[in-house]
């Protein structure tokens, strides 16, 4: 089921600073599967755990393919602190995929057969802007609602500069 397309300007209803964590992996070696398909089925069973538990934190996420070799997730979070307990809770399943990871790679049983990367970054608000034209929600909007672009400005400048003010407008919630 697709979203429904907004017609017309829209921007991101975030407010507050913006927690962006890219995160994925790189096949290597295409033929040795049995080492980069778990890695695959780990990531999609992280976003389930998160998905059915949104008090960790994670507002929404875009699976992405960078090509027939890397793929990744867009993940927009609550805050850094949710993010960081996220990764470093003994209850989650990320704790026990980076266990399990860390003795293969002590063990060199990984052999350079798939990569792993993240990046995350931390965007003050007013350090952030987003619009989009004649689209479902995405991205930002799509984690964290969306807004005429008229709520926020009419111009990238104004959009930046944008401090949050109760009462200043409705989003569209995801």
């Amino acid at each position: 089921m697709s979203a429904k397309t907004a017609t017309g300007y829209t921007t991101a209803a975030a407010e507050g600073d913006t927690v962006v964590l890219l995160i994925g992996m790189r096949v290597n070696h295409f033929w040795a599967v049995h080492q980069w398909v778990p890695v695959f089925y780990a990531m999609l069973r992280m976003l389930r755990e998160l998905a059915a538990d949104p008090e960790r934190g994670l507002l929404g996420r875009i699976l992405l393919t960078a090509s027939p070799r890397t793929y990744y997730v867009v993940q927009y979070w609550e805050s850094k602190e949710k993010l960081y307990a996220y990764a470093a809770a003994p209850d989650a399943f990320h704790h026990k995929a980076w266990g399990i990871a860390n003795r293969k790679q002590r063990a060199g049983r990984l052999r350079g057969h798939v990569g792993l990367w993240h990046e995350t970054y931390i965007a003050p608000e007013g350090s952030y802007e987003s619009i989009y034209f004649d689209m479902p929600p995405f991205g930002l909007a799509a984690a964290t609602g969306s807004l005429p672009v008229e709520s926020r400005g009419r111009r990238a400048a104004q959009r930046f500069a944008h401090r949050a003010e109760s009462g200043t407008a409705t989003a569209t919630k995801p």
